[in-house]
């Protein structure tokens, strides 16, 4: 079935949801511990949350940081936002309170939507003075008979697509976090008519992705956009068990899963996949065995491969993947550009012919306005190229690829050390920085470590220390002689309290010296037979 078509106003967000609500506002928008809201419920709380928003002074040009458990509320909240002109930061709740504190100061926000500290949360420690709003413990039928009779939100006839919509965080080399300012086209381009994938009612899809991703984008509005529905799973974990139910008691048909997951499903029980439509998978290298074992059991669900950093909103390519696919000879394609986008493989400054290898780099309308605060590394990632059709500006992503003849892309590793591990972009940088900052660490290395599949499925740490103050510990050239120094547990615990999950090393060995390359260099090979202490 094909997605009802946006009406030519709908360059926003939220006014393709409201549009959604107008048309068929008693289909079902949300699912969530198996009670459904409606989409006429939803605008009308989410009106409602944006006329005490606005009580608040969030307005166009604000960022707000939404620190909401996944619930039909925190869809509410995030539309009362944009409904406001402004744009969200949905975070989680769980975040150290040091990188709170951190992202909070690059927000620069008027409010802080969190929950109540007796929901489990208490954000508001990290909030130093600022203002939080604790929306009331309710069903969104009781915010709803609040919503006043006319719209809360401020005139936007001036707003287009370009208008900022959304802040995504992701890793910094520095140990900073660096915040991608996507706008409202780069989320709409994705789920009109001409689509990538087939959307619109009677489409079914979980929202299972942490909230901080832009998985959310896809997960959230491509069925609130377009008429579907979105079953919000309750719960940190999502299993094959979970999926196979959903499928049975909500009518799930589409489903997006990281490589890694999808590798997991396939071996823990290939057959949870009954009964679904459509899959995309992704966010790192793609397994041939996984795909192939799945394209034989589940010949008539369409399997796509989707491809994009965070800087470009979800997806630039997608793939629908064939059984001939799995012998392909740089594995798995990336695809072909998805609506509003185009791919340039670049030498330099110059796009190299096809089958020649390069940087791939992104235009269109996915493009992020570039980071909060961080001129320097909005210049360095985003630049201007002209490909004979006048200057535009592209995204360098720091990923090798090549197009062959057919205008598929297809994916060569990274330029960089970024890597993903179970769909999350990894900096190892920021990993080390945090650990040099340790007391008793003296210099340490991160490495991706590869599962079979070929895939990086964790991070290790190696490290070498020196006493720490008072323990009357003694060194020499290659480290404390005693082991009056920093265990490993301690420093994976002290990692994990400044550090997001997916920047946690799982592998953490203190080893006497680095092994190192004639050239001085760290001896990587060396270095993953190390024994730890």
């Amino acid at each position: 079935m094909s997605p009802v078509p946006r009406p030519p106003g709908a360059r926003l967000i939220h006014e393709a949801v409201a549009h959604q609500a107008r048309l068929r506002p008693d289909a079902t928008a949300l699912v969530f511990a198996g009670r459904t809201v409606s989409y006429r419920t939803l605008d009308r709380a989410a009106e409602a949350y944006a006329a005490e928003l606005g009580r608040l002074g969030v307005g166009p040009g604000r960022l707000v940081p939404v620190l909401l458990p996944r619930s039909p509320q925190l869809v509410a909240v995030l539309l009362a936002v944009l409904k406001r002109g402004a744009a969200y930061a949905a975070l989680d709740p769980k975040l150290p309170a040091d990188r709170l504190r951190t992202v909070l100061g690059m927000l620069a926000p008027p409010v802080v939507v969190a929950p109540s500290p007796a929901e489990g949360a208490s954000p508001a420690t990290a909030a130093d003075g600022r203002t939080v709003w604790t929306p009331p413990a309710e069903e969104l039928t009781e915010a709803a008979g609040r919503a006043p009779d006319t719209s809360a939100a401020p005139d936007q006839d001036g707003a287009d697509g370009a208008a900022p919509a959304t802040v995504f965080f992701t890793s910094g080399t520095t140990g900073t976090p660096k915040g991608v300012l996507s706008p409202h086209r780069a989320t709409t381009r994705l789920f009109g008519p001409d689509s990538f994938a087939d959307f619109g009612p009677g489409r079914v899809m979980p929202q299972a992705a942490p909230v901080s991703w832009d998985a959310l984008t896809l997960e959230l509005w491509s069925m609130l956009t377009t008429g579907g529905t979105a079953v919000l799973v309750d719960g940190d974990y999502f299993l094959p068990d979970d999926l196979a139910e959903l499928v049975e008691s909500t009518g799930l048909d589409t489903i997006w899963l990281t490589a890694a997951l999808f590798n997991l499903f396939v071996d823990e029980d290939p057959d949870c996949f009954t009964g679904l439509r459509q899959v995309f998978t992704g966010g790192e290298r793609l397994s041939a065995p996984h795909i192939r074992a799945f394209l034989a059991r589940h010949p008539g669900i369409t399997l796509l491969n989707g491809y994009g950093p965070v800087e470009c909103c979800v997806f630039v390519t997608t793939h629908r993947i064939r059984p001939a696919d799995c012998e392909a000879e740089y594995g798995i394609p990336l695809g072909t550009p998805v609506p509003g986008t185009e791919i340039h493989v670049l030498d330099g400054d110059h796009e190299v012919p096809p089958g020649a290898l390069g940087e791939i780099c992104v235009s269109g309308e996915g493009l992020a306005d570039g980071y909060l605060g961080n001129e320097r590394a909005t210049a360095e990632s985003f630049a201007t190229f002209d490909p004979g059709t006048g200057p535009r500006r592209i995204y360098r992503t720091g990923d090798l690829g090549r197009l062959d003849s057919d205008g598929t892309l297809h994916f060569h590793g990274r330029a960089d050390r970024q890597i993903k591990i179970s769909g999350h972009r990894v900096e190892p940088a920021e990993t080390e920085s945090a650990a040099l900052r340790l007391a008793g660490v003296r210099e340490c290395a991160v490495l991706p470590v590869a599962g079979q599949s070929g895939a990086y499925e964790r991070l290790a740490l190696f490290y070498t220390a020196e006493p720490l103050a008072g323990t009357g510990g003694t060194s020499d050239a290659d480290g404390p002689v005693d082991g009056a120094a920093p265990e490993p547990d301690t420093v994976r615990k002290s990692l994990a309290a400044v550090l997001p999950r997916a920047q946690v090393p799982d592998d953490v060995r203190r080893i006497r010296a680095f092994p190192r390359t004639p050239n001085g260099k760290i001896d990587i090979v060396a270095l993953l037979d190390q024994p730890g202490r």
